[in-house]
């Protein structure tokens, strides 16, 4: 089996219904899609639920639909994998690109599984992350079907679950696949907006923000009819909303060839000597903390002085505030470098070597 560069595509548009239900329900909404530039059609034929007795997809029938899909509007299509079952029934069915969606990247054994069913086949594969913001996971998933042979790998950003409430379905924790882009930075990065989401009110807003940070594409739960949907129906949009809310993206230039363009280069080199500063001062600051960590030694003094710290976070945060400094990236900055500090210090009084 030969694949393209689909995945290479920017920005590369994934759409289609949560779950493949009818026949009819696939190919209305694949033709109403077409037309809106998308380069993936996407629908899952099983769907992992939570707890049973839910909608746990159609099943292999669905990837005749999805066949279908193919031979009347000419698009590709992708659906999700989760155990070697499902991929020799995709292979058969000449699915396009696969996915490994986030219960099963959670499960190194399942990932193995499906890496070892995609040993010499040459098609194109996604990882989403873990539910659980778990970065060696993600990245142990990939590199597993790396190790398969697959050329063509791309990341999805569908956020992370977490305890009660929250604005999002999933938060995304945008550090997360920032980090794991600095680790494959040749491989695409998809933003899965519903599931970040789960309701349709913010989809455009989060749409955006991947494409601020700049995302190589997005991934949209679209239905013909979402309040009918079997699965997931809060989070899914009707083809004519998704066609509105692509045209009112902003899309960016390709970041290399902005570099030339109203100065960003020598902004950037002066960002970069700030950074050089801000690094050099950080230096500074270190040693003042072994002088300290020492004279504590020397005077058998507590390491943790909370009076001093809570000074520190509160002359800090006021000035942030003149400023125009974020409290929340002060705090974290801060505790960070406090944190760092006391580590210091501990070494120094056990009597290690300093690095």
């Amino acid at each position: 089996m030969k694949s393209d560069s689909i995945l290479k595509h920017k920005p590369l548009l994934i759409a289609g219904p949560c779950s493949a239900e009818t026949e009819e329900q696939v190919i209305n909404t694949a033709q109403q899609l077409k037309e809106s530039g998308i380069q993936l059609f996407r629908a899952g034929i099983w769907k992992p639920r939570t707890r049973p007795n839910n909608f746990e997809g159609i099943g292999e029938i669905g990837l005749k639909w999805l066949q279908q899909v193919k031979r009347e509007t000419g698009l590709k299509v992708t659906t999700e994998v989760a155990n070697k079952q499902h991929v020799e029934a995709a292979l058969k069915h000449d699915i396009d690109v696969l996915w490994i969606g986030a219960r099963t990247t959670v499960n190194p054994f399942s990932v193995q599984e499906i890496a070892d069913a995609l040993k010499g086949i040459d098609i194109p594969v996604m990882v989403k992350n873990p539910i659980n913001p778990d970065l060696n996971l993600w990245t142990g998933a990939v590199e597993r079907i790396q190790k398969a042979g697959i050329r063509e790998i791309g990341l999805i950003h569908r956020g992370f679950a977490s305890y009660g409430e929250s604005f999002y379905r999933n938060k995304p924790q945008w550090n997360i696949p920032i980090q794991i882009k600095s680790t494959f930075p040749d491989m695409p990065m998809i933003c899965d907006v519903s599931h970040i989401c789960g309701r349709r009110d913010i989809l455009q807003d989060v749409a955006q923000k991947a494409m601020n940070l700049d995302y190589d594409g997005l991934m949209t739960e679209v239905h013909e009819r979402p309040d009918e949907a079997w699965s997931d129906a809060a989070q899914q949009i009707t083809p004519f909303t998704y066609r509105r809310m692509i045209q009112e993206i902003e899309w960016y230039q390709n970041p290399d060839e902005m570099l030339t363009q109203e100065g960003l280069s020598d902004i950037r080199s002066k960002i970069d000597r700030l950074d050089d500063q801000l690094l050099k001062a950080l230096e500074k600051r270190m040693k003042l903390v072994d002088e300290i960590g020492h004279f504590k030694k020397a005077n058998h003094i507590p390491i943790l002085q909370s009076a001093r710290w809570n000074e520190i976070m509160e002359r800090s945060l006021e000035k942030a505030k003149k400023n125009g400094l974020a409290s929340t990236f002060v705090t974290k900055f801060l505790e960070i470098i406090h944190e760092e500090s006391i580590d210091r210090q501990q070494r120094i009084l056990r009597g290690e070597n300093e690095e």
